[in-house]
């Protein structure tokens, strides 16, 4: 019987580049970022990131998730601190969450998520994401783990872009 290795891990700097070049993939095949960012290594690690972890298959990076504090734009910290009578600061956000197409179909992106999500709740925070609405993969694997689907709206992405996104909470 053939036995894949696969193991989540804090993400390192060393990691990074094998990082992009997995995220250049995901791009060309599904668009994901909607807008390639002009560094894409300071895109994967927002001002606001508590952490960044990756997904290794057999020794290879093949995925890669951080969270970071609610920043300005993201609608689901303020739609959970809404429902739940909390604060914005009590959230902390899901984001940058792909898979290498080449490692999917051996449950990384849930292992990613059950990562983060752990990482949130260990530092007394709740995880939430906004996610585009055109990516309907992501947003079903969200509900398959039992994530609530807050609200869809619209966002302003640039004087030229709107953006429709679901919100989900944890």
């Amino acid at each position: 019987m053939d036995k894949t290795a696969l193991r989540v891990r804090p993400r390192t700097d060393e990691d990074v580049e094998a990082c992009v070049r997995a995220l250049a993939e995901v791009h060309h095949r599904d668009g994901y970022p909607v807008n390639w960012p002009a560094r894409p290594g300071e895109w994967l690690t927002p001002a606001a990131a508590l952490g960044n972890w990756v997904a290794d298959l057999d020794g290879q990076v093949a995925g890669h998730v951080g969270l970071s504090r609610a920043s300005e734009g993201d609608a689901a910290p303020d739609l959970w601190s809404e429902r739940n009578g909390a604060c914005r600061e009590q959230a902390a956000v899901v984001g940058r969450l792909f898979v290498a197409p080449r490692a999917r179909g051996h449950g990384l992106g849930a292992l990613l998520m059950g990562r983060v999500t752990e990482e949130a709740r260990h530092r007394g925070l709740h995880p939430v994401l906004d996610v585009v609405a055109s990516d309907t993969a992501a947003a079903a694997l969200y509900e398959r783990l039992g994530w609530t689907r807050l609200a869809t709206v619209e966002q302003r992405w640039s004087p030229y872009q709107v953006v429709t996104v679901h919100c989900f909470s944890a």
